[in-house]
């Protein structure tokens, strides 16, 4: 990266862009973040100057990204709400301020652009199984496009989040209960089947030695090994050993319902059709990350699980790694007492989306 250290996330209050978030500050950005309703608007919580905008307002993203050197686009509305109307607008218009500002976009990519494989490398054919896989290939696309007007562009794939800020994931919203310790698991998946996890602490430190790193051209993409799970075991025995159960009884996710309830329900209809990413393993080859880094950050993959469900209210807290803890803050930022006066190229009065 160059001196420039100015960067803007958008959605940092949420799981991948809050990590994101915080390890930039703490390596010295300037960050900037954009929020639909916030109370931070014109102040700063957490080292993030905390801007008032919709990313689905172009006027609002290129305001915000003025000056930056970096973008993260962490956006990700629910494909099944309507979210791919919602998507290509919101990113065009990142691209749009990378393009105008020379500056660079980050945006954390998924397993779903390619069909099953046992080793899926970045320069693989994508032929997506999904209508979430369709949109990624074309949000890539559009990347490839943006750097031939002048943008940089960092694409890190990565298999399913969780962790302790996760926000939208299977592990927290399919397999484990929110707010209680776990009588029971739901596994999505089919026995014998291997499938992809990533743990969102270290996928934020990827993305972070990444961007640092002078080496990068100006389009790149890098695949993230995360816990590969042969067999549909390891996460669910995990789990039992977090909680201190090891009869903890695994129950299958209830697919045929949701194929019965899809034609009341479309967002049913859409999770249904992921039901082939669970039923066919899908591995992202990380051997390009490990060539260009020397090593893949990787947290072990019971302190990983057990954080994971502090974090979701199912155990107990105890002492957290201070990332972790950061995190939490980002998460819930609580409004700040006294405003703190943005750098002098800012206006002090933050713009307001219509």
């Amino acid at each position: 990266m160059n001196s420039n250290r100015r960067a803007l996330v958008l959605g940092a209050s949420g799981g991948i862009g809050g990590e994101v978030a915080v390890r930039l500050v703490q390596r010295g950005w300037e960050v900037h973040a954009l929020q639909h309703r916030t109370r931070m608007a014109g102040r700063r919580g957490n080292g993030i100057y905390w801007w008032r905008g919709d990313a689905m307002n172009r006027d609002d993203v290129m305001q915000a990204a003025k000056g930056a050197a970096l973008i993260v686009h962490a956006v990700n509305p629910s494909v099944y709400q309507d979210g791919d109307a919602q998507s290509l607008p919101m990113l065009q218009h990142s691209l749009d301020a990378a393009v105008a500002g020379g500056a660079r976009l980050l945006l954390p990519g998924a397993a779903c652009n390619y069909g099953p494989s046992a080793a899926v490398a970045e320069d693989a054919a994508q032929r997506p199984l999904t209508r979430r896989g369709l949109l990624r290939v074309e949000m890539e696309r559009r990347l490839r496009d943006a750097v031939a007007r002048g943008a940089r562009a960092l694409i890190v794939r990565s298999g399913d989040h969780f962790g302790p800020y996760a926000g939208n994931n299977w592990f927290s919203q399919a397999m484990v209960e929110p707010g209680r310790a776990p009588a029971s698991l739901r596994y999505p998946g089919r026995a014998g089947v291997g499938h992809q996890w990533c743990y969102l602490p270290d996928l934020a430190e990827t993305m972070l030695r990444l961007l640092d790193d002078e080496r990068l051209g100006a389009f790149e993409s890098f695949h993230v090994g995360g816990h590969w799970d042969a067999d549909g075991s390891a996460m669910t025995a995990a789990i039992a050993r977090a909680v201190g159960r090891p009869d903890l009884r695994v129950k299958r996710f209830p697919w045929a319902l949701l194929r019965m309830s899809s034609p009341l329900l479309p967002m049913f209809r859409e999770i249904a059709e992921l039901r082939r990413l669970w039923q066919e393993p899908v591995r992202l080859d990380n051997r390009r990350l490990l060539d260009f880094l020397g090593e893949e950050p990787r947290t072990d993959l019971d302190t990983a699980v057990r954080e994971t469900l502090i974090g979701m209210g199912c155990l107990e807290p105890v002492a957290l790694e201070p990332a972790v803890q950061a995190r939490a803050r980002v998460a819930a930022p609580a409004p700040v007492a006294t405003p703190i006066r943005p750098p002098s190229e800012l206006p002090l009065e933050l713009p307001i989306a219509a």
